[in-house]
């Protein structure tokens, strides 16, 4: 029995070898060039395929393996056509006749053949970095094979000219944005960055920039950067700014170096003057303070006391006016009590000089029990 192949009667008996018809008994009509002989393509694709799949040689195919490898065909066929495969970084823009259907996720996806639908898969989650002023090394990006003095060289708000290296780090925040509104992501992201230095750096001074300026800068052009990629809608995300280098041209480095020593020195100085008034002022004020309220303390001592006694000899003399005897005999005794209060006393009794007693006055002892004071008072 004939395979089902193998008959190249086209299914209408024994062709006619009278017409030169096809499979189907009929000739090719009319004149000009003729079509091919499909007979004829079907016999060497039988060929062909008897050759490829084992026993070959034999009187024809299984229709079971047959049908196993149309499957297979009819599955690398769906697979290659009608399906595509999205990485994990990666999200999938599907485009119909060149505009945005869809936004395939990771893993396997199906869609239309081209030119029906086509793919883009960009990587989403892969952070890329640019570098401005100086041509990075591929395998370290921090690493300088050349400088780039074009894009380098920037003038400072106080008109001095500084070189500045830094890089850019980004990655895509919108696919369809990232593919299809700008044309050359790298390039737009380079020339906003070095926009963005040049304008930030145009308007501040040359020592802040070299010196504690370095994350302000950073700052200010990140978010500058953001806000024109935001405009442009390109689809990217600034996530950081590096400074490499901010030196001054390599012409005038050695000056910058010694003006920047000097700078140092005066803020040292500076520093030391400042720490030596905040040590000496407020011993100053103290004493300040001291010396006023002593001072305010003696005034009032010395009212006082004035005061005090002004009012004595106010009642002495209304008591002596009352009484004038009384309050002179009174004055005096109280002011020889003042007197002899710090003075020696020797009493001699009258009346036993009178019976013959011869007193005795031992002047050197006198002499010595007086105080140095008392001998000072008495030679005065």
């Amino acid at each position: 029995m004939m395979a089902p192949w193998s008959n190249q009667t086209g299914g209408n008996g024994p062709r006619s070898s009278g017409n030169g018809g096809g499979p189907w008994g009929q000739g090719p009509r009319g004149s000009g060039p003729q079509p091919p002989d499909l007979e004829e393509l079907l016999r060497r694709s039988q060929d062909r395929l008897r050759r490829v799949l084992p026993g070959g040689g034999g009187g024809g195919l299984n229709p079971a393996a047959l049908f196993g490898i149309v499957i297979v065909v009819a599955a690398l066929v769906v697979y290659y056509f009608f399906t595509f495969r999205v990485d994990a970084s990666e999200v999938g823009v599907v485009t119909r006749f060149g505009e945005v259907n869809r936004i395939a996720q990771p893993g396997l996806n199906f869609r239309l053949p081209y030119p029906i639908e086509a793919v883009q898969t960009p990587q989403v989650l892969f952070e890329r970095s640019t570098a401005v002023g100086f041509v990075p090394d591929e395998r370290n990006t921090t690493q300088v094979i050349r400088d780039l003095p074009a894009e380098s060289l920037m003038l400072t708000g106080d008109e001095n000219i500084v070189d500045v290296d830094f890089i850019v780090n980004w990655q895509i925040s919108s696919a369809t944005n990232y593919l299809f509104n700008i044309q050359n992501p790298e390039g737009t992201v380079k020339a906003v960055a070095e926009s963005a230095m040049r304008e930030v750096v145009g308007r501040s001074n040359i020592t802040p920039l070299l010196t504690q300026a370095r994350q302000i800068t950073q700052d200010e052009v990140q978010t500058l950067m953001q806000t024109t990629l935001d405009a442009y809608g390109a689809g990217i995300q600034i996530t950081q700014v590096q400074l490499q280098k901010v030196d001054p041209p390599a012409e005038v480095i050695a000056a910058f170096r010694d003006v920047q020593a000097a700078r140092a020195d005066q803020e040292r100085l500076q520093n030391e003057a400042q720490t030596y008034a905040n040590r000496v002022i407020p011993g100053a004020r103290g004493q300040v303070l001291q010396i006023t309220e002593s001072a305010i303390a003696y005034r009032d001592r010395v009212i006082a006391d004035a005061q005090g006694q002004a009012d004595r000899f106010t009642q002495v003399y209304e008591a002596y006016r009352l009484a004038p005897d009384v309050t002179r005999q009174r004055i005096y005794l109280e002011t020889l009590a003042q007197i002899m209060a710090s003075m020696q006393k020797v009493i001699i009794d009258e009346n036993g000089m009178q019976q013959g007693v011869v007193p005795y006055l031992p002047l050197n002892e006198l002499t010595r029990s007086t105080t140095p004071a008392q001998q000072q008072g008495a030679q005065r």
